[in-house]
C-alpha cells in the first residue's frame, strides 16, 4: 500500500510517496530527538530508542508513569515536585508547554539539561487522547554557555586588555581592560582597524603577526609598543592567537595586550643600580689601592658625575705644597680645567663657601633661584662663558677630625635633575673618599719624611767616608811602625777589622741612598764567572775559618756581560749570610752553572731556613727575621744585592726549608 503526503498548502499538488516498508512509528523510533507519550493516567504508552539512551533507563510501558527519569529538577538544582513536572500540567490541564527546561538524573547519577515540549493529542472529536513529549538535549549547550559566561566575566573584569579582531586587522571585541589601557570606548573602536593603536614605526610587526595567524600559529610574550588615545606611547607584551569556527576555518584573532610599563621601569631601575654597583666597586678598588691624591681626586670626581648625572663634576680639596703652603687641588670631570681658568675661586662665592667652609650639603633644582645666587662679586651670577649650571648639588668632604677639607660639587643645564638619592650616594662616597685621602696624606707625609731620612742617611754616609779613610790609613801607619813582637800591633790588627766593618757598613749605606736614588753606578765589561767566582771563594775561605767552602764547578769558563765588582759584591754578601746564618753547620757549597743563554751561581747553607711565608720579605730592605735580630746587620745586603742583579736583567731567587737549610743564588744573561 502506497501513502501519500502533502504538505497541506491550498493548490500544492506536489506529493512524495513513503516506501511500502516504512511506517511513521519506524521514523520516530530511529530519530535522534527523545520521543515518548503518556495515557491519560499518566503510564508510559510509547518511547522511543533516543529517549531510552537520554534516560539511561528502559521503562516498562503501562507501567512507569510520566517519565523515564525518576528524579527532575529545577535548572537551579531544587527538586521538582511530580505534580509539578511539564508531563503531568499537560496531561492534567490537556495544554502544550513549549520548552520547559529541567534537570533529568540518570540512574547512575549523571544530570542532564532537558528542553520538554509536552504537547496534547485529540481525535476528531476533540476529546484529549495522550500526550506526546519531545526532549531535547541542551546539556552542553548549557555547558557551553556557562562557560563562555564565565570567560567573558573573566575577560571584561581582566586588567590587561583583550581584543579580537578579523584577518583584516578590524577590532571585533574590546573589554574594559583595552578601554582603561588605551583610552577608547567600545562603541567609538569596534569596527576600527587595529592600526589605530599600532605606532607607525611598529606596524611592519602587525604584518608578521597575521602572516602568523594565517598559518594558525600563537604569538606569546612579543613585546612591542601601542599608543594610546592621548599619544602615549606604552611598553606591552602581546599575546595572540587564532580564533576559529565549528569547521575550524580561522576567521580572526583575539589579542591579550598587557602593560609593561612597570616592569620596564623595573628593569631600568636594576640595570642603573647594577651600573652604579659597577663604578662604585671600580671607584672604591682604585681609591683603596693607590695613595695617590691626583689619583683619588680624579677617580673621585669620574664616578661621582657618572653616578649623578651631572653635565660637570668637580673635586675640590685643600692641601700644602712641599714648602708647606696650603693650596687647593681641583680636578674636574665633563668640563675641561680651562672652562674655570679664568674665574674667581669658587669659596669666594655664597653659594659654594656655605659647603666648603660651612660643611652643609645643598640640592637646589634651579640654583638661579637661591637666595645665595648672584652674590659673588664682581660676577653677580653665572660668569660669562661658564658652563651653564642649573641644577645644583654640592656635599662637602669631611676629614676624621672633623675638618671640611674639600667638596664635591655637580652641575647641570636642565633643572630638577639631581634626587635625594644622588644626595645620599655622593654623601656616602665623600666618606670614604675623605679616609682614602687622608691616608693618602698621612702617606705623603711619611714618604716625605722617609725621604729626608734617606737624604740624611745618604749625607751622613759620604760625611763618615772620609775620616774613616783617613783613619784606616793612620792605624796601618802605625800597625807598620811597631815591632812584630810589639803586644800593640795585635790590637792595631783588631782596630783596623772593625775600622773595615765599619767603612763596610757605610759603604752599604751609601748604596742604599744611591739605589733609592736610582743612580747606583755599574761599569759593564766581559769576564769570566767561573774564575771570578774561585777568586771569591778563594778569598773568602782565606779570611773565614768556621766553615769550609765546597766549589762546584764542571765548567771552564762562562762568559758574562756586567760590573765585575758589583757581581763579586753579590756573591760575597751571600756567602757572609750563608756563614752567619748556619753557626753549628760545618761547610757551605757554592755552585756554578751555565748554558749558552744563562749563568748561575748559587750558596748552599745548612743552618736554620727561613719560613715560606717570609721569603716574599727577604729582599726588602731593612728587613730583619725576627729570631735572628741578634745577628750583625742592618737588613740592607740582599736588598742591594737584589738591585745589582735587576740591573743586570736577572733574577735573585731563594730556596728554603727551616731547620734544614737555605740556598740562595742569581741568575744572569750569559754574554
Amino acid at each position: 500500500m502506497q501513502r501519500t503526503v502533502s504538505n497541506g498548502k491550498e493548490g500544492y499538488t506536489d506529493k512524495f510517496f513513503l516506501p511500502r516498508d516504512i511506517s511513521i512509528q519506524n521514523l520516530i523510533d530511529y530519530m535522534p530527538i527523545a520521543i515518548y507519550a503518556c495515557s491519560l493516567s499518566g503510564h508510559i504508552i510509547y518511547y522511543n530508542k533516543a529517549a531510552e539512551k537520554l534516560w539511561g533507563y528502559k521503562p516498562k510501558a503501562g507501567e512507569d508513569m510520566w517519565s523515564g527519569s525518576a528524579k527532575l529538577f529545577l535548572p537551579d538544582g531544587v527538586p521538582l515536585p511530580m505534580d509539578k513536572w511539564p508531563m503531568t500540567i499537560a496531561i492534567q490541564q490537556g495544554i502544550y508547554l513549549e520548552e520547559e527546561e529541567v534537570v533529568i538524573q540518570q540512574p547512575g547519577g549523571t544530570k542532564l539539561n532537558v528542553l520538554e515540549h509536552p504537547m496534547p493529542v485529540f481525535d476528531s472529536d476533540g476529546k484529549l487522547l495522550c500526550i506526546i513529549n519531545v526532549l531535547l538535549d541542551v546539556t552542553e549547550q548549557r555547558k557551553s554557555e556557562t562557560k563562555q559566561a564565565m570567560l567573558a566575566a573573566i575577560v571584561e573584569s581582566s586588567d590587561d586588555a583583550i581584543v579580537s579582531k578579523s584577518l583584516n586587522g578590524i577590532i571585533t571585541s574590546w573589554n574594559f581592560g583595552a578601554q582603561e589601557m588605551f583610552g577608547y570606548e567600545e562603541q567609538e573602536i569596534i569596527g576600527k582597524p587595529i592600526t589605530t593603536i599600532i605606532p607607525e614605526q611598529y606596524r611592519m610587526d602587525e604584518l608578521m603577526i597575521l602572516n602568523k595567524i594565517r598559518n594558525n600559529e600563537h604569538v606569546e610574550h612579543f613585546e612591542t609598543y601601542r599608543i594610546t588615545k592621548d599619544g602615549t606611547l606604552i611598553p606591552v607584551s602581546l599575546t595572540i592567537s587564532p580564533i576559529t569556527d565549528k569547521r575550524g576555518n580561522i576567521i580572526g584573532a583575539s589579542k591579550i595586550a598587557r602593560n609593561i610599563s612597570k616592569q620596564k621601569e623595573a628593569e631600568k631601575a636594576l640595570q642603573h643600580h647594577a651600573e652604579n654597583l659597577e663604578i662604585m666597586n671600580g671607584m672604591g678598588k682604585v681609591i683603596s689601592q693607590t695613595l695617590d691624591i691626583d689619583v683619588i681626586l680624579q677617580t673621585v670626581a669620574d664616578s661621582t658625575t657618572r653616578l649623578t648625572g651631572a653635565a660637570i663634576g668637580a673635586f675640590f680639596y685643600n692641601t700644602v705644597n712641599d714648602k708647606n703652603e696650603p693650596y687647593m687641588l681641583c680636578r674636574l670631570s665633563g668640563a675641561a680645567k680651562e672652562a674655570f681658568e679664568n674665574f674667581a675661586i669658587p669659596r669666594s662665592t655664597a653659594v659654594f663657601s656655605s659647603t666648603f667652609n660651612g660643611g652643609a650639603t645643598i640640592r637646589s633644582d634651579d640654583i638661579t633661584h637661591d637666595e645665595r645666587y648672584a652674590r659673588n662679586m664682581p660676577f653677580n651670577g653665572m660668569p660669562e662663558g661658564h658652563l651653564p649650571v642649573v641644577s645644583y648639588l654640592a656635599v662637602p668632604v669631611v676629614s676624621k677630625n672633623g675638618k671640611v677639607t674639600g667638596g664635591l660639587f655637580f652641575g647641570h643645564p636642565q633643572p630638577g635633575r639631581f634626587t635625594k638619592e644622588h644626595e645620599d650616594l655622593v654623601s656616602a662616597i665623600a666618606l670614604h673618599a675623605a679616609i682614602a685621602l687622608d691616608n693618602a696624606k698621612l702617606y705623603a707625609e711619611v714618604t716625605r719624611l722617609s725621604d729626608k731620612k734617606d737624604e740624611f742617611i745618604s749625607l751622613a754616609s759620604h760625611e763618615l767616608k772620609t775620616p774613616i779613610t783617613s783613619l784606616s790609613g793612620f792605624l796601618q801607619l802605625i800597625e807598620e811602625s811597631l815591632d812584630d813582637g810589639d803586644e800593640n800591633k795585635k790590637f792595631m790588627k783588631i782596630a783596623l777589622a772593625q775600622v773595615k766593618k765599619l767603612s763596610d757598613l757605610i759603604s752599604d749605606l751609601l748604596d742604599v741612598s744611591k739605589v733609592k736614588a736610582g743612580k747606583l753606578p755599574l761599569s759593564f765589561s766581559h769576564f769570566d764567572l767561573v774564575q771570578l767566582t774561585k777568586e771569591v771563594v778563594t778569598q773568602f775561605q782565606y779570611s773565614v775559618r768556621s766553615h769550609a767552602v765546597q766549589l762546584d764547578c764542571k765548567l771552564e769558563k762562562v762568559m758574562v756581560h756586567g760590573d765585575r765588582q758589583r757581581i763579586e759584591q753579590v756573591i760575597i754578601n751571600l756567602l757572609a749570610n750563608a756563614v752567619k746564618y748556619s753557626p753549628g753547620a760545618a761547610e757551605v757549597k757554592v755552585l756554578v752553572t751555565g748554558n749558552n743563554a744563562t749563568a748561575s751561581v748559587s750558596v748552599q747553607d745548612f743552618g736554620i731556613g727561613i719560613a715560606p711565608e717570609l721569603h716574599q720579605h727577604i729582599f726588602s730592605r731593612f728587613f730583619r727575621i725576627e729570631d735572628e735580630a741578634n745577628k750583625p746587620g742592618l737588613g740592607i745586603g740582599l736588598y742591594i744585592c737584589k738591585e745589582i742583579i735587576q740591573r743586570h736583567s736577572g733574577r735573585l731567587w731563594l730556596s728554603s726549608v727551616p731547620s734544614v737549610g737555605s740556598i740562595f743564588g742569581f741568575d744572569i744573561p750569559a754574554a
